[in-house]
């Protein structure tokens, strides 16, 4: 259920990835070929499991810096420094923003702009094992996802690909997305003004929380360090 509400360039009953022939299993999928062309990133070592990229997400609306952090998630920070470097985020938008009362995030990383697009690749999971639980979940299995988590989308196990998402406001999830950073304070604020516009409204729906945000975000991004 979760999976199908976070899809990215799938269903949730898509078939997990293929581990591919370098230690991260960057694996084309022919049948989803890329939103705009990018190349499989280089996978012939083990990544950096080590350090902080920053990454500013410059919008219309405020700049929105991220911190990756390469010791939660070496494979997931690589693939998204190799997709900022050659320029695949560039002139897209934040096609969907959620605001239930226990998941608040908007969700970027299709060129398309449909959430159906995707590098044309897929990797493993690099699934977070430290999350606190959800307040008052008995059953469990809900997680926290913290204010500024830094995330990826997916369409279930092991279907990583470009589409990731940004967490304004505490979030209950299983711990089936991986978490590869955060955003900065600074961040948050830009995110609190898309949220604050809300979802664009549709006939049957005149007040939704799901869908696409009135004050849809337009991305370039810069690596400022690695």
């Amino acid at each position: 259920m979760i999976a199908a509400l976070l899809g990215a360039g799938g269903t949730a009953t898509a078939e997990p990835a293929m581990a591919g022939p370098g230690p991260c299993g960057y694996t084309e999928t022919p049948d989803d070929p890329p939103a705009r062309p990018v190349p499989l990133p280089p996978d012939s070592r083990e990544p950096r499991d080590t350090g902080f990229a920053l990454v500013t997400l410059r919008t219309n609306l405020g700049r929105v810096p991220l911190v990756l952090d390469r010791a939660k998630a070496p494979c997931t920070v690589k693939s998204f420094l190799h997709l900022v470097r050659h320029g695949f985020y560039d002139r897209t938008v934040c096609h969907r923003l959620t605001a239930y009362d226990t998941l608040k995030v908007l969700q970027c990383g299709d060129p398309g702009g449909t959430g159906e697009g995707g590098p044309g690749y897929r990797y493993p999971d690099e699934l977070p094992t430290d999350l606190p639980p959800w307040p008052g979940d008995e059953t469990g299995q809900a997680k926290l996802y913290a204010r500024a988590t830094l995330a990826m989308a997916n369409a279930g196990p092991d279907t990583n690909g470009s589409q990731f998402f940004l967490v304004y406001g505490d979030s209950a999830l299983r711990p089936n997305y991986t978490v590869f950073g955060r955003t900065t304070w600074s961040g948050l604020s830009t995110l609190d003004r898309v949220a604050a516009k809300g979802v664009v409204p549709t006939p049957d729906d005149p007040d939704p929380v799901d869908g696409r945000p009135a004050a849809e975000p337009k991305i370039r991004c810069a690596v400022r360090w690695f």
